[in-house]
């Protein structure tokens, strides 16, 4: 592994190839991609890891293996081993598959001019005033361009990056490298085995993580200034990454949608994959579960899980683990309990720093500071290198960690320096609960019975039925579960940061359009067309339906532009009285503790 000084060198993009393709040379060779849209080239299907099958099956991952000449990047690669969603939702959430072995890739969309990727030129840069773009250009004087990775959802048993709503060419438009990423899913990825490491999905984010810092700059990306986002088990595994010291100081920022901080112990995690083993009649190891032909392993997890809902949480699923490796907390407990990882540590360094003097520009006032690192967990050529050129409020040290099969020991940037921004929509149960019929089919009784057994306080469904007189059962309980689960979870965890005084800023937003197709309302996943302003695609119009409003995709991507550029999405920071951007209906604004009454019942 290189570390950020050498990979200036090592690696580079280097305008156009044979033919006029764009080309770039990484750690491990050269790859050729095509343009996208004019000044915008993207790369498909570059590995980042070693194909997780045969010898290396329910293993960490493994580095690339480097290759010789150029590699083509102009298709998306293999996605992970998955089934299509169930109907009804298969038909609102198209999940292309692309077979193959070395599922373990990412696509980048790249700024891209005649001579290689554009550097920054600040907020009236390259893409001021463009037709289409933000002008959210990176901070003037940075010479890399803020990076974006986004890792998938799907319940940890579904998607991948090549579905068309995340095609990554907006933000390429608008100054930001964009980094998709596949990693395993269900069995292969969330499995829980006596014979093999946890969470290896959530390792092979890592990974993915640790290729970005090595590569990135490769594509004009500054590794000092990597946003990770994710939406619901994205979201639950940034969650995750947040407290996991194998991703410390692998990103400057982080944005939380839909999906709030959650793992199982490992004596529930295991049950999943038991009564997989005992539906296929073999012992509950990875050596057994190595030897079942692959389609027919995908099968009996489809069976197991078929009656699991990511919104209730029953029937078998898949979920991140406590392992004591990757995750030797829960990240519930991590995220929001009084001291926040890191948060007193990075508040006092701020604050000795400051007395003496010897911050490091803009960073160190925000608790943000360069460290070196005692040296396990290096490249293998042993040398830490520094941030160079960062910006105003951006100087954040590299921290040379495995490639995700190691424990990265050095300091970094704590989760409670990170930037964050997070939220829901409005009425994420829909997703679910109309589609299903369950809306319709709910009764008076039935819904009793559900408080009853999710142990929802008699007052707080006393405030919710208050507040919807007209409502049905069905959308009382929709209510009750998309707060419970998802919009309480959040705001306890931007409160601890509060709490704590955390470096990091916190901002926290609302996406509240409502859809009108089948009644969907303001649905789980519906914001994913407008933050990728990707809304003239099929698979987005599956969504939102025909002529969604474009302004209110501009304004929700041109948010998360600017919060990867400089961490500031356009609003203000988290405070006592708790300020939320509402992206709805009507012109985007702050309001300030929306539905406040809902959410203190839970907290009574």
């Amino acid at each position: 592994m290189t570390t950020p000084d050498q990979d200036q060198d090592a690696v580079r993009g280097t305008g156009s190839g044979a033919g006029g393709a764009p080309e770039a040379v990484l750690v491990a060779g050269r790859v050729s991609g095509a343009f996208a849209a004019d000044g915008v080239a993207r790369f498909l299907g570059v590995p980042y890891a070693r194909a997780p099958f045969g010898p290396r099956r329910f293993r960490a991952p493994e580095p690339v293996e480097p290759w010789e000449g150029v590699r083509k990047a102009t298709e998306f690669g293999p996605t992970a081993p998955k089934r299509p969603y169930a109907p009804p939702l298969d038909a609102l959430l198209p999940d292309p598959a692309v077979e193959g072995d070395e599922c373990l890739n990412v696509n980048v969309w790249a700024p891209w001019g005649p001579e290689g990727p554009e550097g920054s030129e600040g907020p009236e840069g390259p893409t001021a005033g463009k037709e289409g773009g933000t002008g959210a250009g990176p901070v003037q004087g940075v010479c890399g361009r803020p990076v974006m990775v986004w890792i998938h959802g799907g319940s940890l048993l579904h998607g991948s990056n090549a579905v068309p709503v995340y095609d990554g060419t907006a933000f390429a438009r608008d100054g930001v490298v964009l980094v998709s990423v596949n990693y395993r899913l269900g069995v292969e990825g969330f499995g829980f085995f006596p014979d093999a490491p946890a969470n290896l999905g959530l390792r092979d984010q890592i990974a993915a993580l640790a290729w970005v810092r090595e590569n990135i700059a490769a594509f004009g990306g500054d590794p000092g200034r990597v946003t990770v986002f994710g939406e619901s088990a994205g979201a639950i595994s940034i969650a995750a990454l947040l407290a996991s010291p194998l991703a410390r100081g692998l990103f400057r920022r982080a944005v939380v949608q839909s999906g709030a901080p959650m793992a199982l112990p490992p004596e529930r995690a295991r049950r999943t994959t038991e009564a997989i083993a005992k539906r296929l009649g073999v012992p509950a190891t990875a050596e057994a579960f190595a030897a079942v032909d692959r389609e027919l392993l995908l099968t009996a997890q489809t069976e197991v899980t078929a009656k699991g809902s990511p919104l209730t949480g029953s029937g078998h699923s898949f979920q991140i683990v406590v392992d004591g490796e990757v995750l030797p907390r829960d990240p519930a407990e991590a995220l929001t309990a009084t001291g926040v990882p890191g948060g007193n540590e990075v508040r006092g360094r701020a604050k000795a720093e400051a007395e003496a003097g010897t911050g490091t520009g803009a960073g160190a006032g925000t608790g943000v500071e360069a460290e070196v690192g005692s040296g396990a967990g290096r490249s293998p050529k042993g040398v830490l290198g520094e941030a160079a050129g960062n910006g105003p409020g951006d100087s954040l040290p590299y921290v040379a960690a495995g490639s995700g099969s190691s424990r990265a020991s050095e300091p970094g940037v704590d989760s409670a320096g990170v930037d964050l921004l997070l939220g829901t929509t409005t009425e994420e149960y829909r997703l679910w609960f109309v589609p299903s019929g369950l809306v319709e089919r709910l009764s008076p009784l039935m819904l009793r019975l559900a408080l009853w057994k999710t142990r929802v306080p008699s007052r707080t469904a006393r405030v919710y039925r208050a507040n919807r007189p007209q409502a049905r059962p069905g959308e009382v309980l929709g209510a009750l579960a998309t707060d419970k689960l998802l919009r309480v979870p959040l705001n306890r965890m931007a409160d601890a940061r509060l709490r704590a005084g955390a470096a990091g800023r916190t901002f926290v937003y609302e996406f509240g359009w409502p859809s009108p197709v089948l009644g969907l309302g303001a649905c789980h996943a519906l914001e994913l067309g407008f933050v990728f302003d990707t809304l003239d695609t099929p698979e987005a119009e599956a969504l939102t339906g025909p002529g969604a409003p474009r302004e209110l995709a501009a304004a929700v991507h041109a948010a998360w532009v600017a919060f990867a550029s400089d961490g500031d999405p356009g609003w203000r920071t988290w405070d006592e009285e708790r300020p939320v951007m509402v992206f709805g209906p009507e012109r985007p604004s702050v309001v300030s503790a929306p539905r406040e009454d809902e959410r203190r019942s839970w907290e009574e």
